[in-house]
């Protein structure tokens, strides 16, 4: 990293708008300093550079890319030349353990009452035993017969939704 006084300064061939906005923290974006920068292929994302670096840390190279016009190439490119630091690793919501169940489908009921004779882990294809997953999230699931659903009923939403 470089300090204040010889951190790389941004050559862009696009003027500042007046009453530019970051759009991270939303705070004014005034003149062109090595503290303020825009996206080399857009030209419209302004942000300053420590809400540029907060980004980068936590998107990774996994996903960094500009916020408004999506390009990962060119935009990576410059930023690293800038001094921003892009760290190699997922995204630091991808290393916990909720990350990991997302991928995972709901096999259980979670009823707060389970009336399955098998438990909540049985389920059967159809009848009162049928898993129905909610309609909104499918993070939750139930057996007909625990929340009381007529065989004709399609769907089901948890509580949470």
């Amino acid at each position: 990293t470089f300090c204040w006084e010889h951190s790389p300064v941004q050559e862009v061939e696009v003027a500042l708008v007046e009453d530019t906005t970051c759009i991270f923290c939303s705070d004014s974006v005034e003149g062109l300093s090595s503290w303020n920068m825009v996206c080399p292929v857009c030209k419209h994302a302004w942000f300053h550079k420590d809400c540029i670096q907060a980004q980068a840390l936590r998107d990774s190279t996994s996903s960094f890319h500009c916020s408004f016009c999506r390009d990962d190439e060119e935009f990576n490119r410059e930023m690293f030349i800038l001094d921003i630091r892009i760290p190699d690793r997922l995204r630091t919501w991808e290393n916990t353990m909720v990350f990991v169940a997302l991928g995972k489908r709901c096999r259980h009921c979670d009823a707060s009452k389970c009336l399955c004779l098998g438990g909540r882990e049985k389920y059967d294809a159809e009848g009162p035993s049928q898993l129905l997953l909610c309609s909104s999230c499918a993070a939750e699931g139930t057996h007909r017969r625990c929340s009381h659903l007529s065989p004709s009923m399609a769907s089901w939403e948890c509580a949470g939704c």
